[in-house]
């Protein structure tokens, strides 16, 4: 038996800390609170990070009741510390980021040791990577390795499963046209997700050939026998959409959120169906409001990716507006976010039904937290090697059902069938 159920990896960055913040109320130093799970046993954590100095500050700044809390000390890139303490831990979950620049160590550990691992990456290059060159050697050791716990991409991935199966129960069939519209979401964004974003620009700059490989849906539905492929559908520019009876802007997420539904779908042997169309978008109101709102939106969208994409204006960003790495929105920011999601899926035979799906915190961090958390804790209590095989999975194909009523449960998230 590992000495820990769940390791955080990278506990003093931001998202770090407010994860370790959360599962100190949740389930406590020793983890005695954990009343869901496995019998209800208690969740055995531990804080790993690479400053020892770093980590005691983490400490009191969570107070007393996290003096005894169990410090483990890597860096990103030794892989004989990384191994040591993959030893020691069932799962790892890693906030350390970039991904694609400092995450491939630990999951070529994880994959190889048997250990299993969650994150909060939106990085489809870097995902399709690991998925590439580790999903044999996870599928061997018996690691189930799960990317996109956060923002990117729960609500997206869970709001279809859900939606689909409510839509067999209903109809007796999946539904093979399923949109996702952002209704309303407040939140901030921090250092190390301006960070991701930008190193995204400067690899396609680098490589011009991955330019073709974001923009395909079926990026990350590599290593799954006879794929299928059918046009997707994709917001690209401001549009009326009669479902919502709105007009609507491209959503900034959609580029890795629309991969992991359709590898949910791949991995699941096209429960949704072989011809499954998804896309995502931004409702930005009726009327005249709500066309140049959607413009402007685009607009602004497209104006961002340009500056990002020229060194001399990406510099400027970077110096002037986009957040430093470590910062972030502020708790009380964090506190007065939220999101609300709206799903409509449609059946091969034309019956419709709609799922709500929102969240009481900051998308980005303070709800992001509670998803990565659940995951982390559903993995470690709720997924013996008997429910899930080793390998490369998806939120829904990995938890389903298990983890929609954790975040139900616990997280402030709510999946409602709506009229």
């Amino acid at each position: 038996m590992k000495d820990f159920d769940v390791v955080i990896f990278g506990a003093t960055s931001f998202v770090g800390r407010i994860l370790c913040r959360y599962f100190l109320d949740t389930y406590g130093a020793d983890g005695s609170r954990a009343a869901a799970g496995a019998a209800g046993r208690r969740l055995r954590w531990a804080i790993a990070a690479r400053s020892a100095t770093r980590l005691d500050e983490l400490k009191r700044e969570l107070g007393s009741a996290a003096s005894d809390l169990p410090v483990l000390l890597a860096d990103a890139a030794d892989e004989t510390a990384l191994r040591a303490l993959a030893a020691r831990a069932q799962v790892v979950v890693s906030t350390v980021g970039p991904y694609a620049l400092y995450g491939e160590p630990l999951v070529k550990v994880c994959a190889e040791t048997g250990t299993d691992y969650c994150d909060l990456t939106g990085e489809v290059q870097w995902i399709r990577r690991m998925i590439e060159r580790y999903e044999p050697i996870a599928q061997a050791s018996g690691a189930r390795i799960i990317h996109c716990c956060g923002f990117d991409s729960i609500p997206s991935d869970l709001g279809v499963f859900h939606l689909q199966q409510e839509a067999r129960k209903q109809f007796g069939r999946p539904a093979s046209r399923v949109k996702m519209r952002v209704r309303a979401m407040r939140g901030g964004f921090s250092g190390g997700t301006a960070a991701s974003l930008l190193n995204v620009v400067k690899e396609v700059r680098r490589n011009p050939a991955l330019r073709k490989e974001l923009a395909n849906p079926y990026s990350l539905c590599v290593a799954v026998k006879d794929a299928a492929v059918v046009r997707q559908p994709n917001v690209a520019s401001a549009r009326y959409d009669a479902d919502f009876k709105a007009w609507v802007a491209p959503f900034v997420m959609a580029g890795i959120n629309t991969r992991i539904v359709q590898r949910s779908n791949a991995l699941s042997r096209y429960a949704y169906s072989r011809d499954f169309r998804y896309d995502e978008a931004v409702t930005t109101g009726r009327g005249l409001q709500g066309r140049l709102a959607a413009m402007a939106t685009t607009a602004g969208l497209g104006l961002f990716m340009v500056a990002s994409a020229l060194a001399p204006t990406r510099a400027l960003l970077e110096r002037f507006v986009l957040p430093k790495p470590g910062e972030g929105p502020s708790p009380e920011a964090q506190r007065r976010g939220f999101f609300d999601l709206r799903f409509l899926g449609r059946t091969d035979d034309g019956r419709t039904l709609r799922v709500k799906v929102t969240g009481d915190r900051d998308p980005g961090y303070g709800s992001t937290a509670k998803m990565l958390g659940e995951s982390a804790a559903c993995l470690a209590l709720d997924m013996p090697s008997s429910a899930l095989a080793g390998g490369f999975w998806t939120p829904a194909t990995a938890f389903g059902e298990r983890l929609v009523s954790r975040l139900q449960a616990r997280a402030g998230l709510t999946f409602e069938i709506i009229d």
